[in-house]
């Protein structure tokens, strides 16, 4: 539903369209960095929606769109004043890191993009939450036949750090903070930018150095912004000061005040956890800026505590009266925060917690104490900030920008960990927002760790902007250990990445994700949230703590590990920039020999390893950068016509790509940009090569001077086949450059001639197939059978951009056989019309649950003309 805007902001808007008579043309020349395309079809799908809520609205909607802006260095009043020549006024500039903010008229938004100033816009959109439950709203029961006493037990205060459900001993940390017990964070602040952190849970209240742990909680969310206008009913917009004891809202509600001038009072429905929504009056004090909210619902302020935002005094504040007779807290805190939106109106933030997800990612990065044991996150010495930009409709991509800005420059964070993001169709690090994450880490020294996103198993299914070049972007492992005490779910492999996990490469062949992390974590939720645990496991957990897993849980445990690193080098005085943070990290990576390239980057994190690199001061290399061929379906949108970063071929065969068997040669560009004038060695590497690829044994570099590497292609078989081609100078302990390598070899589909393949989907594994789909087919019809008795097991579909190919992605995760009779999704036949051409991926699954260890299947794929 839309809210109508305030008057102030209309009389914004009424300027910017009225100044489109100016007739201000952009300049028609076009900043070199840019990509061909600044806008992309993603957000003119965004656009055209939004035009067409607005006319359904009958205009009672935004005629506008909130645009995020990466500008060029250094030109950031220079875009302001371009886009005041336009009509349009600036919401937030940031002169440090190229970024500008406005709300730009529907009619403008392509000039605004053709601007020579800009390099990349992004249109503000509500992201969706990924779900992190285990099985979303779906239960089951214990395992039919498995006895009780055979079942995991569930974790409680006599847990020791070291254990399965919350995995942090998988990095090494625990080992690394038995051996360093000042190296547990202290001294080091990371930022949660999320659907906030509760203020009141006893495992996030202090710090192993007896500090309060939670130092602010903040939003980074904007009434004056598209989305938050919508959706985010946490803001109260005050405006016209009043004079008490007597006051009258917008509504024409009479209220009790304190008699004195300068108040401000505003009531309406705030949305509450659950879905459910309350009335609420807010009343706000010009002077000080102090806050009343009318927490029992009577019209009177004068019995309410006065608050401020928590940073000052650590105020938290009530709604409602917990029941004793049930296990949920019904008592809900929350905090407040101020915020001039105009020159007339004031913001004041109710900051409700409306959902587990943040809480459970702060627990993971620093819980200090769960269960009141010895049961911690990874760095239980680190202090918190909480940055909201999410809520139960999503997240705005605009305050996911303002917020992570914030952190960085406002709070005092060192490192910060987002565990959101979108999947757009073109993912090659160039959105504003990847830009802008690339510029904020360089200029304010803070790492950001993202998730790669929860779209696998397909390839190229990595997210934005965890597709930035210097954020560390983390997939999703699990263990034997966590597969059987989080689940009861038995594995035979003791590492393996989980099905959901993004892959890589980036659609330019970028190195995407870094690394990976464990997924899968028992961490602090708030109380008055049900808890989330799997069934079959036999145990059940209190309120307060959940079960969740997703790389949203393996994001929080790589930046809570390399907030362990940051309180080791402050501690001994080694130096630790977010480049030498990185090169650490990339450099002690653990590799898994069973696990594809583009699933897990250059491997697991490991503490230990990454400061073994670090507290010798070794973790600089040269600087190299790497030009290759790329071939996808999106390749002529990339900034430079399909050339990239990384070696990446996804094309069908005849349109590019590489048939099985076929012998292939391609021309990499490597250019050493650091360093020593003279020639310098660099040991040449594969990590992950099935022998599909042949790589000289060395190649030396001379600095600024291109030089070309040959890297032979030949698939054996047909399906993904990827590798990771290191750079290593044996003088230095670093590990220089590591660059991406994947090739698609297809099998072609033929009108008429079905192809059928049989196999064993192993519980827990992924089976891949890659097929051909000629231009002009009609449809994709798919079939599953042969299964044992009981099987779970499934296939889902990517399209040859690499996104789902299912209608409902949401549906497709229950779409087993023998599993809730596929939840509305046939799992023995699905047809996709209209089959876009090219390389098809049909990923088969069996799940946790399946009966059987070893599940047989038939795949057949028929395309129709």
């Amino acid at each position: 539903m839309f809210r109508r805007r305030s008057t102030a902001i209309s009389a914004t808007l009424a300027f910017a369209a009225a100044s489109l008579a100016l007739g201000v043309a952009p300049s028609a020349l076009a900043d070199p960095a840019a990509p061909a395309d600044k806008l992309g079809s993603h957000d003119r799908a965004l656009l055209a929606q939004y035009e067409s809520r607005h006319s359904l609205a009958r205009s009672t909607g935004p005629d506008y769109a909130t645009l995020l802006i990466a500008v060029g260095e250094g030109r950031t009043a220079e875009a302001e004043h371009a886009l005041a020549g336009l009509g349009i006024e600036t919401v937030r500039s940031d002169a440090g890191i190229g970024y500008l903010k406005a709300n730009v008229p529907f009619g403008l938004v392509e000039q605004v993009a053709a601007l020579d100033v800009v390099v990349a816009v992004d249109l503000d959109e509500l992201l969706k939450i990924e779900e992190t439950r285990a099985d979303g709203e779906k239960t089951g029961a214990a395992r039919p036949g498995a006895p009780a006493d055979s079942l995991p037990q569930g974790p409680s205060a006599a847990t020791p750090d070291g254990n399965p459900y919350m995995p942090t001993r998988e990095t090494g940390s625990v080992k690394f903070k038995q051996d360093h017990p000042t190296y547990d964070g202290r001294g080091v602040t990371i930022g949660v930018m999320d659907t906030g952190v509760d203020p009141t849970h006893p495992a996030l209240a202090r710090t192993t150095t007896g500090e309060h742990k939670l130092v602010e909680t903040v939003t980074g969310s904007d009434p004056r912004d598209f989305i938050d206008l919508l959706f985010d009913s946490s803001w109260f917009l005050m405006s016209r000061p009043s004079t008490g004891p007597v006051l009258t809202d917008p509504s024409g509600n009479s209220w009790t005040a304190p008699a004195e001038p300068g108040l401000r009072v505003q009531y309406k429905a705030t949305n509450l956890p659950g879905g459910a929504q309350k009335k609420l009056g807010v009343l706000y004090r010009d002077s000080d800026k102090a806050v009343w909210v009318d927490t029992d619902g009577d019209f009177d302020f004068t019995d309410e505590e006065l608050l401020r935002q928590f940073g000052e005094r650590r105020q938290i504040a009530y709604l409602g009266e917990d029941d004793p007779d049930t296990e949920i807290n019904e008592r809900i805190p929350f905090t407040v925060q101020t915020k001039d939106i105009t020159a007339a109106i004031v913001g004041v933030n109710v900051n409700l917690i409306t959902e587990a997800h943040g809480t459970h990612v702060a627990g993971i990065t620093a819980a200090n104490g769960m269960y009141g044991g010895a049961m911690d996150g990874q760095a239980p010495g680190a202090k918190l900030v909480s940055m909201k930009a999410c809520h139960s409709f999503g997240c705005s991509s605009a305050a996911l920008t303002d917020g992570m800005i914030d952190l960085a420059t406002k709070y005092g964070v060192d490192v910060i960990n987002m565990s959101i993001g979108s999947s757009p169709e073109l993912n090659d690090g160039q959105s504003a927002r990847a830009l802008v994450y690339n510029r904020l880490i360089d200029r304010t020294g803070v790492q950001i760790f993202i998730s790669a996103g929860n779209s696998g198993a397909g390839t190229n299914t990595v997210g934005d902007p965890t597709a930035a070049d210097k954020v560390v972007s983390v997939g999703a492992s699990v263990s034997a250990d966590t597969w059987w005490a989080n689940y009861a779910s038995g594995v035979k492999d003791k590492r393996n990445i989980f099905p959901f996990s993004s892959r890589g490469p980036r659609e330019d062949g970028g190195f995407k994700p870094d690394i990976t992390a464990p997924g899968a974590a028992v961490s602090t939720t708030p109380d008055w949230i049900a808890p989330s645990f799997v069934a079959e496991t036999g145990y059940t957990l209190p309120p307060g703590y959940s079960m969740l897993n997703g790389t949203s849980m393996a994001s929080p445990q790589a930046a809570g590990a390399g907030a362990l690193l940051l309180s080791a080098a402050r501690q001994t005085g080694a130096t630790a920039s977010p480049a030498e943070l990185r090169t650490a990290i990339y450099t002690g990576t653990r590799w898994n020999g069973k696990v594809d390239a583009i699933a897990q980057g250059r491997g697991q994190f490991d503490v230990p390893k990454a400061w073994s690199v670090l507290e010798k001061g070794k973790a600089t290399g040269e600087a190299l950068t790497v030009s290759a061929p790329v071939c996808t379906p999106l390749s002529g949108s990339l900034v430079t016509p399909h050339t990239g970063s990384g070696l990446f071929n996804s094309c069908a065969p005849g349109a590019g790509g590489q048939s099985v068997g076929e012998e292939r040669t391609y021309d990499l560009t490597v250019t050493r940009t650091s360093g020593a004038d003279g020639a310098v060695p660099y040991a040449i590497g594969l990590k992950g090569n099935d022998g599909t690829f042949t790589v000289p044994s060395s190649l030396t570099l001379v600095k600024d001077v291109p030089t070309r590497l040959k890297v032979t292609a030949k698939p054996g078989t047909q399906g993904v086949h990827s590798s990771v081609l290191t750079f290593d100078n044996k003088a230095t302990r670093a590990s220089e450059h590591a660059t991406m390598l994947a090739v698609e070899a297809a099998t072609p589909l033929v009108a008429g001639a079905p192809l059928t393949v049989t196999g064993t989907s192993y519980r827990n594994n992924t089976i891949h197939y890659t097929v051909a789909v000629p231009a002009g087919a009609k449809s994709l019809t798919v079939t599953m059978d042969g299964l044992g008795e009981g099987s779970q097991t499934r296939w889902w579909a990517f399209k040859p951009t690499g996104v789902s190919g299912e209608k409902s992605a949401a549906g497709t995760v229950y779409c087993y056989n023998n599993y809730f009779g596929g939840n509305g999704c046939d799992p023995e036949s699905r047809t996709y019309s209209a089959p876009a051409a090219g390389i098809w991926e049909l990923v088969v699954e069996s799940r946790r649950t399946s009966p059987l260890w070893a599940n047989p299947y038939r795949l057949t794929a028929t395309i129709g003309q």
